[in-house]
């Protein structure tokens, strides 16, 4: 049904209803800030690419051909623009040492995680999550909290269907190691 509605708006944009646009627009501006803001951890960064991914869309309207969802297509654009955003700005993140962990098991590791209340691991996901690099984040986000299907994220990202799923569970992996890394050894059962 919203993809039914998504479509009706977009006939209009196209008819010249620019107030149709703007619902598109009021619908879809949260989730694509915060694909943005995933990627560049950076609000004003995160505000202008949206915009400047709106503008995008706005004006290739009419190349869209339904084939996918306008969400997904629009996500896309939000993700390219992003990434060439952060190319721009040749942002550099530290990666992750996977080796660093390797004495604590991952029995330890759920010990240590059943001894946090809900605030506590609300702070450590957030924490690991601003320490992953922007493309990662941006998986991550597309794939919990915007919910979309592996598909989707492989068309939005042009990353074959297999890749996304292998990155996917590296980043799970690189989360994992982190949130060991976090946890105090106090907090962990030897």
């Amino acid at each position: 049904m919203a993809e039914t509605n998504d479509q009706i708006l977009i006939q209009r944009t196209l008819q010249g209803d620019q107030n149709a646009f703007a619902q598109l627009v009021e619908k879809y501006k949260q989730p694509t800030f915060g694909i943005a803001y995933q990627i560049t951890a950076n609000r004003e960064d995160a505000e202008e690419i949206a915009m400047d991914a709106f503008v995008k869309a706005y004006q290739a309207l009419n190349t869209f051909k339904f084939e996918s969802k306008f969400s997904t297509w629009l996500y896309r654009i939000v993700y390219n623009t992003a990434i060439s955003k952060k190319r721009k700005k040749k942002l550099e993140f530290v990666a992750m040492d996977e080796h660093l962990t390797e004495n604590y098991s991952e029995d330890d590791f759920t010990q240590g995680l059943q001894k946090l209340d809900n605030t506590e691991m609300i702070e450590l996901i957030q924490r690991v999550m601003k320490s992953l690099p922007g493309e990662d984040a941006a998986l991550m986000d597309l794939f919990y909290h915007q919910q979309l299907s592996i598909e989707e994220i492989s068309h939005i990202t042009s990353l074959s269907v297999s890749n996304v799923k292998v990155k996917l569970h590296r980043i799970r992996k690189r989360i994992f190691t982190a949130i060991q890394l976090l946890l105090k050894p106090s907090t962990l059962i030897m």
